[in-house]
């Protein structure tokens, strides 16, 4: 009879029991598992061993030695110089030098240049005359320029260019004017030059194009900067901004599709020189909307803007709006905007207008000054009351020269452009307030009807057309 028992776990296989297979030699041990085991303190020991070695193998921390660069004396320094590889603190000056040799031989007098063509510019407050004896011209010669010049009647402002010819110098080391040649005015060069009898003016008249500007463009996706990528300078394009906020809502009224039309007083002169004047007619064709057809013009003394294309009255109605208080573009407009300074968005209950320091600020309206002082984060602030429960408002000024109470004109100066209070920098911060709520000043107007001659009608439309034919 057979008996079988079992064997416990551990007591060692006879009898041809076969031992269970032990895991293969590896030197990649993982320290993650079997704590503490005989395999685990292995590896423990293989890696501190690795350590060990790479420490014992690697370079030390201390500066590596290097070789000082060789310094030049003086005369290797200048020979690299010339062929451009010198030290670039000096320059890397080019050209050497050439010492004389004996064949030179040393001369009597040294030659002096018969005559010297010059070119110059007036700066301020500068004149004809002075600028020539600072140049070397003799005082009789530069104060005879400046009389001839002065009988043209012309003012000679700065920047004003001026050629100039000397000629051999006198016994007092000044030399004569033998030509002078400067721009009096874009249709105007004069012209002098020594003669038998001296010094002798001629006017050359330049033909001068006096048709005016016109510029055309659609409004897309901002209008202002619309009016400037279509070749409208800062001042125009706040101008043609102030004529259609007398008429409508330029921030709610006007849309992308609209295309506008400025024109602008222009001359043109036959050398290319072109100066731009103030806005004569500012047109905008709507999507939406009867068109703008507002014409500058003269009524009861005052340049006002005229409706001349109104269909259902033909005579021109004349609307107001506020005068900009600052000459300079529109850097910000009203609307929620991420604040410069306190980063996250807020509304900007206003424009702002990036003015430099120190400019000129006028009253938009006529009105009361309310308030000038110090208003918190406005810096210093002036407020003017315009009746109707219509007040606008001027902050971050540099300086008041109104006081609380006193009547403005519309027009009149009233402080100067600063950076007071919560300010990133030279700025004019303008709000408009209808019964103490922020409006778009871009849309604030003074409506009325002047009285303008029904006469007047044909004469008005006559020139819109004359100006559009431009």
């Amino acid at each position: 009879m057979f008996h079988s028992r079992v064997l416990p776990a551990d007591a060692v296989p006879v009898f041809g029991l076969r031992a269970p297979p032990r895991a293969p030699f590896s030197l990649v041990v993982d320290l993650g598992g079997d704590l503490f085991s005989r395999r685990w303190w292995r590896g423990l020991g293989t890696l501190l061993a690795l350590t060990g070695a790479v420490a014992a193998l690697a370079p030390g921390l201390e500066p590596l030695a290097g070789g000082r660069t060789a310094e030049f004396d003086e005369p290797a320094a200048e020979q690299w110089d010339s062929v451009g590889i010198g030290a670039l603190d000096g320059g890397a000056k080019t050209g050497l030098p050439m010492a004389e040799t004996a064949a030179v031989k040393p001369l009597a007098e040294a030659p002096v240049r018969t005559s010297v063509a010059l070119f110059a510019t007036l700066g301020p407050g500068d004149t004809i005359g002075r600028l020539l004896a600072r140049n070397g011209a003799g005082g009789a010669d530069a104060a005879q320029v400046e009389a001839l010049v002065h009988s043209a009647g012309r003012t000679l402002t700065p920047g004003t260019a001026v050629s100039f010819t000397l000629g051999l110098p006198l016994a007092g080391g000044a030399r004569p004017v033998e030509r002078v040649s400067l721009r009096a005015g874009l249709d105007l060069k004069l012209e002098l030059a020594a003669g038998a009898d001296g010094l002798t003016m001629t006017r050359v008249a330049i033909p001068v194009d006096r048709r005016p500007l016109r510029i055309r463009g659609r409004v897309g996706s901002g209008l202002y900067w619309s009016l400037r990528a279509a070749g409208a300078n800062p001042a125009a394009a706040a101008q043609y901004l102030q004529a259609l906020a007398t008429q409508i809502e330029v921030g709610s009224e006007v849309g992308s599709e609209d295309r506008f039309t400025l024109v602008l007083e222009s001359a043109r002169a036959a050398t290319g020189e072109q100066v731009t004047g103030p806005l004569l007619y500012a047109g905008l064709d709507r999507a939406v909307g009867s068109p703008l057809q507002l014409l500058r013009w003269r009524t009861g003394g005052q340049a006002q803007w005229l409706d001349a294309g109104n269909a259902s009255d033909p005579r021109p109605r004349v609307s107001s709006g506020i005068t900009w208080p600052v000459q300079a573009p529109i850097t910000s407009t009203f609307g929620m905007r991420l604040h410069p300074i306190l980063r996250f968005l807020r509304p900007h209950k206003g424009i702002d207008f990036g003015a430099h320091w120190g400019q000129p600020i006028v009253a938009a309206a006529d009105g009361q000054v309310e308030r000038a002082g110090w208003a918190g984060g406005y810096g210093q602030q002036v407020r003017i009351a315009h009746g109707g429960s219509l007040e606008t408002s001027y902050s971050h000024m540099s300086r008041m020269v109104v006081a609380p109470g006193s009547a403005v004109r519309q027009g009149q100066l009233i402080g100067y452009v600063g950076t007071t209070g919560l300010s990133t920098g030279p700025h004019l911060h303008f709000e408009t307030l209808r019964n103490g709520v922020a409006v778009n000043p871009m849309g604030v107007r003074f409506v009325h009807v002047a009285a303008v001659d029904p006469g007047q009608a044909a004469a008005i439309r006559a020139r819109v057309r004359a100006l559009l034919g431009a």
